[in-house]
């Protein structure tokens, strides 16, 4: 069964066309790498799955429960739009941490935020909180900083940092993990270890859209990969297909350009 479909997808800022007619689906458990020079649409498309941009028409659907859709005449509330985004956990460039609380407290703030929300919160608060750090704790340690659980931002490496943010997106369970670039604020030496973690996700069979200009990553780690072109979908397959057989002459334009580097 299809996790997530997109449906002739269109954002346009005024009138700039930034994404048109954008078509794909994504399996429980695959991968879709998302690639494409910078300015293609890459973002705008994660940003619109995450109702962080509301898309022109089109239709999202996950798990077969449209989640935006043009057609329908009533918008969607403010709690709606909360719940859609827990569809999706979003990891971004900058990492986009808290400074002021530490590893495990940037992990745990969303989810005490939601359980504050129950309606029996206040009769089993101690509870319900003693579950959240212990699930911060096993998730800090799957990404390999257990021994910085208590530490700052500021003392953390930049690599330490992207894994703190992808353990605070999988606090709250998504259905499909979206990474936005999640190398690109890094040194080549701390990319390394990112790309292991989410490596060790898509071993697990996690579902994710990552957006990448690591091709050779995208090429191992991803079941299906999406060449976006001026906003459009100009190749989208298997890695193999993609990488190595390409249908279009932009397309071989792109992957050569990367691969004399």
């Amino acid at each position: 069964m299809a996790i997530l479909q997109v449906k002739d997808l269109f954002k346009s800022f005024g009138k700039t066309e930034v994404l048109k007619d954008i078509n794909f689906t994504l399996e429980k458990g695959e991968v879709l790498g998302m690639i494409g020079s910078s300015g293609s649409g890459k973002t705008t498309l994660l940003r619109c799955l995450n109702f962080l941009e509301t898309p022109t028409k089109g239709k999202i659907l996950v798990n077969d429960q449209p989640i935006f859709d043009s057609n329908d005449p009533k918008s969607l509330s403010e709690a709606e739009i909360r719940k859609n985004r827990l569809h999706f956990g979003m990891v971004f460039q900058a990492f986009n941490l808290f400074p002021q609380y530490t590893v495990r407290q940037n992990c745990t703030l969303a989810k005490e935020l939601l359980a504050k929300e129950q309606k029996d919160f206040k009769s089993r608060k101690n509870e319900i909180l003693a579950q959240i750090n212990e699930q911060a704790e096993r998730i800090i340690d799957s990404v390999g900083l257990k021994s910085r659980i208590d530490y700052y931002p500021h003392q953390l490496s930049g690599g330490q940092q992207q894994r703190v943010a992808i353990a605070r997106a999988l606090m709250l369970e998504p259905d499909i993990l979206c990474f936005d670039e999640p190398t690109s604020a890094l040194d080549p030496e701390l990319t390394g270890e990112v790309l292991k973690v989410i490596r060790g996700l898509a071993d697990e069979n996690t579902t994710m859209v990552i957006v990448t200009h690591e091709m050779q990553f995208a090429r191992d780690v991803s079941d299906k990969v999406l060449f976006l072109d001026q906003g459009k979908v100009a190749e989208y397959g298997t890695p193999t297909q993609v990488f190595e057989h390409p249908t279009q002459e932009r397309t071989r334009q792109f992957l050569e350009r990367y691969f004399e580097n």
